[in-house]
């Protein structure tokens, strides 16, 4: 579990929220830049966490769908999870 929580699409989805957060703080004008901002990063959490479900699943034998960054690699993720 915790290689797929220090990953750097999560670390960087979060400090990317940490950093919209303060804005939010400092007390700016919401504007259409800040709500692209934001949806931007919802963008780049979701990625981020739908790669780390595509990995578990590879990792356990299931298909995963070929859009992924883990697809086609199944069958080493497998022998890396048995072999340990």
């Amino acid at each position: 579990m915790r290689k797929y929580i220090f990953g750097t699409g999560i670390i960087g989805a979060l400090t990317g929220g940490l950093t919209l957060l303060r804005s939010l703080k400092d007390g700016e004008q919401f504007t259409w830049r800040t709500a692209l901002a934001w949806l931007s990063w919802a963008i780049t959490l979701v990625l981020a966490i739908g790669a780390i479900v595509d990995t578990r699943r590879a990792s356990k034998g299931y298909l995963v769908p070929t859009d992924s960054p883990v697809s086609g690699k199944e069958q080493q993720l497998l022998k890396q999870r048995v072999s340990r």
